[in-house]
């Protein structure tokens, strides 16, 4: 029995739309592209919210408000407030944290991915899943009560005897610490604890996703275990550890709690690492909640627009600098 003209109609369609479509192909790229697109939409927004709700303080406060001035001074009673003492804070600690844990976290990747031994990788990466997973005021705890005391503050006694009377260096080291240890180094070494964990975990996966044809290939031409890691497994995989470390300074400058219980939160206006002092966040959490006049809140809004546009920039240069990377390593492999 042929089928009807109109079956033959209908099946033509019914194919002609599969193709179309590509069984599917063509519904999942649009909620995949729609998924991407609520991303951009949830970013902007957060941005449009803070700009809006910081309106106030912006036209009242103007540029003064974010840039460095003689005389840095937040006073809520009086209207006189300032914020790059907490700007300065924030980005103080956690640059200081990542130049720190980078070359740690590296290092501990390294191990981890060519050198452990069997029986000590498994355990070894559960521990550092386990830090990165620990919450913050527990380390804030721990650094009050054991971090700071004992080690903390005699290396700032160190640093302030090395460095505290030698020129261009002595603004930054000029001490003595306080007896608690609350300050901005330890601030900047709390973040480096919490954060090599991060950096560990994903450069470990980056070194391991290498293919062991570049070990061998490597290996064969003569070069040493050290050589080979350093000349060819580091390079190929640094676009990942970049990326690794960009996650690591994103958590580095929103990190809260465990820096307000640790950083002193004091307001006074001094470039010393061995001072006490306030984040961008650490100000947010002492006080929003206890803002005394809409100035006040609104200028606490424009800070968090600052500390957000502040991490919006410093992963774009982020990204740049590894898509040069990579971009440039492509070109290598194809010369």
């Amino acid at each position: 029995m042929k089928p009807s003209i109109a079956a033959l109609n209908k099946s033509h369609w019914v194919a002609r739309l599969q193709r179309a479509t590509h069984h599917g192909d063509v519904l999942w790229s649009g909620l995949i592209a729609l998924a991407s697109l609520l991303i951009l939409a949830i970013v902007i927004a957060i941005g449009g919210m803070l700009w809006l709700q910081s309106a106030e303080a912006r036209a009242k406060l103007g540029w003064a408000f974010i840039l460095p001035a003689p005389n840095i001074t937040w006073d809520p009673l009086t209207n006189v407030l300032q914020s790059w003492a907490f700007i300065y804070g924030t980005l103080s600690t956690s640059l200081l944290a990542i130049l720190l844990a980078i070359p740690i976290s590296i290092g501990i990747a390294i191990f981890l991915a060519e050198l452990c031994p069997e029986f000590l990788r498994m355990p070894l990466n559960w521990m550092v899943e386990l830090l990165a997973a620990i919450p913050s005021v527990v380390y804030g705890m721990w650094g009050i009560f054991i971090f700071l005391p004992q080690v903390v503050v005699p290396l700032g006694q160190i640093l302030n005897d090395i460095f505290g009377n030698v020129p261009l260096l002595n603004s930054f080291f000029t001490g003595p610490i306080p007896l608690s240890g609350s300050s901005r180094l330890a601030a900047a070494m709390i973040l480096t604890i919490m954060i090599i964990p991060t950096i560990t975990a994903i450069t470990r996966d980056v070194l391991l996703a290498i293919p062991n044809s570049q070990r061998e290939a490597a290996m064969a031409l003569g070069s040493t275990r050290w050589e080979m890691i350093w000349q060819v497994i580091l390079p190929y995989g640094l676009p990942g550890i970049l990326g690794a470390t960009i996650l690591g300074l994103g958590r580095a400058l929103g990190e809260t709690m465990a820096v307000t219980m640790v950083i002193g939160n004091s307001l006074e206006a001094t470039s010393s690492l061995l001072k006490p002092g306030s984040t961008m966040t650490s100000l947010l959490a002492n006080q929003f909640k206890e803002a005394v006049s809409s100035l006040h809140t609104s200028a606490m809004i424009e800070i968090g627009l600052t500390l957000f546009a502040i991490t919006l920039v410093l992963n774009l240069i982020a990204r740049l600098l590894v898509w040069r990377v990579t971009r440039r390593a492509q070109m290598e492999a194809r010369a």
